[in-house]
């Protein structure tokens, strides 16, 4: 069975009257309920916990960790992420959710800012497949609507993604790549955009149909195990 770590900040929650009428539990929680119903063994893992719930025995036991972190990226100790990204170059999955693409981890595997533009009026978003194929798309339409979202726009600054699953259009006339699929060593990542803390997204069946797939997608494979160094020749040389 994949093992799944849901990590969230945990700070809006406790902080804001709001985002708790939404996610009493916390965020983590509800997206931890949406996969163990699919299936996935799940643990969840907060910012406040020691070692911020990310120690070494946990990462060993990750097969797909999801992040969510928006107030807080600062407080996100080095040493952790360093942790993360040497475990994801090493095999493990990582889903990088809505405001994590300023998180110091995600960051850190792109080597770019990850900037975008953002504007909070609740407007409608539509979220287009342009990869129908995918696994990560599996089950879902051509397209979807989330009814109110935080709007973030291009230009969306990341490397050119592996694969781009979903596009995303805002009523304000803006357009977002929302899905974006990367390698990184051993590791899948995925970038997901909708989930802002002030509206219930991570309950709508499309968004949760997406996460499904993207930690089935994600979680490592039985490939081989790689060899780097000074090799002997396969084949007699003359």
């Amino acid at each position: 069975m994949v093992t799944v770590t849901v990590w969230n900040e945990y700070r809006h929650e406790k902080e804001s009257d709001e985002v708790a009428e939404v996610y009493p539990d916390g965020i983590h929680e509800v997206i931890a309920e949406g996969l163990r119903e699919a299936g996935y063994e799940v643990n969840t893992a907060t910012l406040d916990e020691p070692e911020h719930g990310l120690t070494e025995d946990v990462l060993d036991d990750t097969d797909v960790l999801t992040w969510w972190g928006h107030k807080a990226h600062d407080e996100v100790s080095d040493e952790i992420v360093e942790r993360v990204t040497e475990r994801v170059r090493d095999g493990m999955g990582l889903l990088v959710l809505h405001s994590g693409h300023y998180s110091k981890p995600f960051k850190q595997l792109m080597g770019t800012t990850c900037s975008l533009k953002w504007r909070e009026d609740g407007e409608k978003e539509r979220l287009w497949t342009v990869e129908p194929s995918h696994p990560i798309a599996d089950g879902l339409p051509e397209s979807f609507e989330v009814p109110r979202a935080e709007m973030y726009g291009e230009r969306f600054d990341i490397p050119a993604p592996d694969e781009l699953v979903f596009m995303s259009w805002f009523e304000g006339g803006e357009v977002f790549r929302s899905g974006c699929c990367y390698t990184r060593g051993k590791g899948r990542i995925f970038y997901f955009r909708p989930g802002h803390e002030t509206y219930p997204i991570y309950e709508q069946d499309e968004i949760r149909t997406v996460l499904d797939n993207a930690v089935e997608w994600a979680a490592p494979g039985d490939g081989p195990e790689p060899f780097f160094g000074n090799a002997d020749p396969l084949e007699d040389l003359d």
